[in-house]
């Protein structure tokens, strides 16, 4: 039925991607996986209607990153049939998905599925093992249901229009030890080009989303002070209680 399935996400932690990555995997044609992460200028991409599509992004605040909104306009569907998937840390997705799914189909694609999914928190300790062993077989049964799907039916998600207010920066700033050796990473990875040369300086475009203390190779990096401790104590606990996946079909 389709000779092709691209894969697009956001990922800034490698959740999404990790999603991603699992359903693509499920195709047995021509497989190809395209990673919006990093910030750059990114050239346009046309598809049509023998290619299927996933896109996936992280919910920050109940919503779509700006940066993955604007590096998703770079595609276009030509009747093209899609997936949409959101990854959220075990609070809510509130109306991310429904905001994917319309960016999706104003750039011309045809939306058949959908699904918000559990993934390990970006603050404190809350769902540290997920998606686990469970949740990617979950992810390759829907993506299977989805590559069979025959209707192309108006897909009916959760989520609220007009959508809730977003969120422009991050609260939580990495700090930088004397252990950085100004090696540059955190300033070539950081999705939303927060970091100045000098690899400590952060501006306002700074999300919070924590990549650079995720990749730092000296550890350089870290929200090691009250504010945040405090923070991801009081989320850790708030947010104990197990969330299942959602999908929609």
């Amino acid at each position: 039925m389709y000779d092709k399935i691209t894969g697009i996400y956001f990922s800034a932690t490698d959740n999404t991607k990790k999603c991603v990555s699992a359903m693509v995997d499920c195709f047995e044609k021509e497989k190809v996986l395209i990673d919006i992460t990093q910030n750059k200028e990114y050239e346009r991409v046309d598809f049509c209607q023998s290619d299927f599509v996933i896109f996936g992004a992280p919910v920050y605040a109940g919503r779509l990153p700006y940066a993955a909104r604007q590096r998703f306009q770079s595609f276009f569907g030509h009747n093209t049939k899609c997936v949409i998937i959101v990854s959220y840390g075990n609070r809510d997705y509130d109306d991310a998905l429904i905001e994917l799914k319309d960016l999706a189909e104003q750039q011309g694609f045809i939306v058949i599925g959908g699904a918000a999914l559990v993934c390990k928190h970006t603050y404190g300790e809350i769902q540290t093992t997920r998606p686990d062993e469970n949740d990617i077989l979950e992810m390759k049964d829907f993506i299977s249901q989805a590559l069979n799907k025959s209707d192309v039916n108006d897909l009916k998600i959760k989520g609220n229009r007009p959508y809730k207010d977003g969120i422009e920066k991050g609260h939580f700033r990495p700090i930088t030890s004397d252990e950085c050796i100004k090696c540059g990473l955190c300033v070539k990875k950081c999705p939303f080009g927060a970091i100045d040369k000098d690899c400590k300086s952060i501006s306002d475009k700074c999300m919070s989303c924590l990549r650079c203390v995720k990749i730092c190779p000296k550890k350089a990096k870290s929200v090691n002070y009250k504010e945040y401790n405090d923070f991801a104590k009081m989320f850790s606990e708030k947010l104990s209680k197990r969330r299942e996946n959602e999908y929609f079909l």
